[in-house]
């Protein structure tokens, strides 16, 4: 009789459990739901304005094009476009990752000297407020008008944010867990393999962000200055011929590449900082 009981109120509380989970389940499907529905009406919202506000007042298109033929542009030569699209999306992915690795063993060799940080800091400073535009014609003329100068643009535009975020990171440890791991002899590799490195990561997400926007930025003012690829290039000779449904199309497809470069760094994040309070 007891055993039934049992079985019964375990049975109640199994059932009580499916409940409670099937809700859970739902709520985050809603809540994926609603993070990608509030912005996608937030935009659709923010061009059917646009457009109203071009026939409303008649506004001429060498000034402001509507929105209906940004997007006919788009459509009738999106062929045109992917090849453009390409090249400017892999100038950036390759330079910042060339900058995102360089900025990493600069930030782990700073963490550990402050001699170290003293003399090359002051450099990183110096070409971080550089305009990347002044530098930008002079890596044409020295590398040409390959891919090679845009990648390095891109690279230097990340670098910065990522070797500050990363000193950061690397030194902003819990003093408690430092000294436990030193009463082990911990070699200062365990240290960092077991301390700092995991205690970076959300600086170093955080940094990534706002580095994979940045080196978009690079790419485009590369592609700005020299050669016949990119989307910086078509928004130059668009600008130039005051094409301005090209222009525009090139504005949209370049932040569209930012948007979902920046959400690709965020879905990475929120896979390995799950436990985090970034990722909320």
């Amino acid at each position: 009789m007891s055993q039934s009981v049992t079985e019964t109120n375990g049975g109640a509380v199994l059932s009580e459990g499916k409940k409670r989970t099937k809700p859970l389940s739902e709520s985050k499907l809603k809540g994926a739901a609603s993070s990608f529905l509030t912005p996608l009406i937030a935009f659709v919202a923010f061009f059917c304005l646009w457009e109203m506000i071009i026939r409303i007042f008649k506004i001429k298109m060498v000034i402001l094009p509507a929105p209906s033929g940004i997007f006919t542009e788009l459509l009738r030569n999106f062929s045109f476009y992917l090849p453009h699209i390409w090249t400017t999306f892999t100038e950036a992915i390759s330079g910042f990752f060339i900058g995102a690795l360089i900025a990493l063993i600069a930030g782990i060799l700073l963490s550990q000297s402050r001699l170290l940080e003293r003399v090359l800091l002051p450099l990183a400073v110096l070409a971080h407020v550089t305009p990347i535009v002044a530098i930008a014609p002079l890596f044409i003329v020295w590398f040409g008008f390959g891919a090679f100068p845009k990648i390095l643009l891109a690279a230097i535009s990340t670098f910065f944010p990522m070797m500050i975020n990363s000193i950061m990171g690397f030194r902003s440890i819990d003093e408690n867990n430092y000294e436990y791991l030193q009463s082990l002899h911990a070699s200062k590799f365990e240290i960092f393999i077991k301390l700092r490195l995991p205690n970076s990561l959300p600086y170093l997400f955080s940094a990534a962000r706002t580095g994979m926007s940045m080196g978009v930025i690079g790419a485009i003012v590369g592609e700005m200055y020299g050669g016949s690829e990119g989307l910086g290039n078509v928004l130059t000779v668009a600008a130039n011929y005051l094409q301005m449904e090209r222009m525009f199309a090139a504005i949209m497809l370049l932040a569209l590449i930012g948007i979902l470069l920046t959400n690709a760094v965020k879905v990475v994040e929120n896979r390995f900082l799950h436990w985090h309070s970034s990722s909320k």
